[in-house]
């Protein structure tokens, strides 16, 4: 048995958890925040058999899209004075971990 570990952009969180849903799987949706861009993440765990793990994650990484988006920056400009420089930044998509699980008890 594997636990999915995947942290999805919160756009993306909804439709990848109704696809997974809908093929059978079971998912726990955990509200996290990222520590870069300090913006609202889900992360979702999926307890699958061994032989589930690439439709699992076939239906993670098809759901979850990368964009674009422009983040505030500060540049220093000399004598101490600042100037804002946008800064455009992929976000989105998601990072999934596969980890083994030794044991399983369902009480």
């Amino acid at each position: 048995m594997k636990l999915i570990l995947a942290i999805i952009n919160h756009d993306d969180a909804h439709i990848v958890i109704q696809h997974l849903t809908q093929a059978g799987f079971s998912v726990t949706k955990l509200a996290t925040t990222g520590g870069f861009l300090m913006v609202g993440n889900v992360t979702v765990l999926v307890g699958v058999d061994d032989d589930k793990v690439d439709g699992a994650m076939e239906i993670i990484g098809r759901h979850s899209n990368s964009r674009r988006q422009v983040v505030p920056a500060a540049s220093e400009l000399g004598l101490g004075l600042y100037a804002p420089m946008p800064i455009e930044v992929t976000v989105g998509g998601a990072t999934a971990f596969v980890l083994h699980v030794d044991q399983y008890h369902k009480f």
